[in-house]
């Protein structure tokens, strides 16, 4: 991300649909249920119209703007390359205007910083650089406000920034373990964390201890409210995990 400082919550090939049934003209009003079920894209997509109607009736709907936020960063990562940008941005003026309307809580913060290193994943070096200092910024604000946040999220999409940033702009691979190492503590089994660990010990060279966590996010439970993100994330453990398996003598 730069990747996605994050989760690229940086980021990815969508999972098998949710087991999710209820009545079709309660989940057409309903955007919390709608995003529950958003490995349909056209159910995420529906959601963020209906926070974004929201939030256009009444500019002081702060979960409207946090939401509509979380939904575009989703969205952007599932939609064609053509249209991720128009997603990402609209994400990250959703996610200023949340954190705006209420300074001392987290959300806005941490899904405008998701979208901005979307862009700067997605968009090359000019992206990264325009966004590298406001996403370290946001979720060092986010750290401030609530650590605990999302399971230590702030902790983890930092380990991503440090990772991703060259050394140059202030990257560090120790700092990149110890932020990720930390997001564990509040979430053991989180399965971006480990992932994101994996990849920051393969840049050291430590193939061993990647492995580990690599088999970490296959072991891992899927969490109920994740439950897309944990699949994405075993995916992609199960293919690095491949292609790290000690060659027979």
């Amino acid at each position: 991300m730069l990747t996605a400082a994050l989760l690229a919550l940086a980021l990815a090939p969508a999972p098998a649909r949710l087991p999710f049934s209820i009545r079709p003209a309660v989940q057409a009003d309903d955007p919390d249920r709608l995003y529950a079920n958003r490995t349909d894209l056209a159910s995420a997509e529906r959601a963020a119209s209906l926070w974004e109607a929201r939030l256009a009736r009444d500019g002081s709907d702060f979960e409207a703007a946090w939401k509509l936020a979380r939904a575009c960063y989703w969205i952007g990562g599932h939609v064609a390359r053509a249209e991720q940008r128009r997603q990402y941005e609209r994400g990250v003026e959703a996610g200023r205007r949340a954190a705006a309307l209420e300074p001392k809580r987290p959300e806005g913060y941490f899904w405008m910083a998701a979208n901005m290193g979307a862009l700067a994943e997605s968009f090359g070096l000019r992206q990264g650089l325009r966004y590298r200092g406001a996403i370290k910024d946001a979720l060092e604000t986010v750290l401030r406000i609530d650590p605990a946040f999302q399971d230590g999220s702030a902790d983890r999409a930092l380990g991503r920034w440090y990772l991703k940033v060259p050394g140059l702009f202030g990257g560090s691979k120790d700092k990149s373990i110890e932020h990720l190492r930390r997001s564990l503590t509040y979430d053991p089994h989180s399965t971006a964390s480990h992932y994101f660990l994996a990849e920051t010990l393969l840049e050291t060279n430590r193939r061993d201890e990647a492995r580990v966590e690599l088999q970490q996010v296959l072991d891992a439970p899927v969490h109920p409210n994740w439950a897309p993100e944990d699949e994405e994330f075993k995916a992609k453990a199960r293919a690095l995990l491949a292609t790290l398996r000690p060659r027979s003598p």
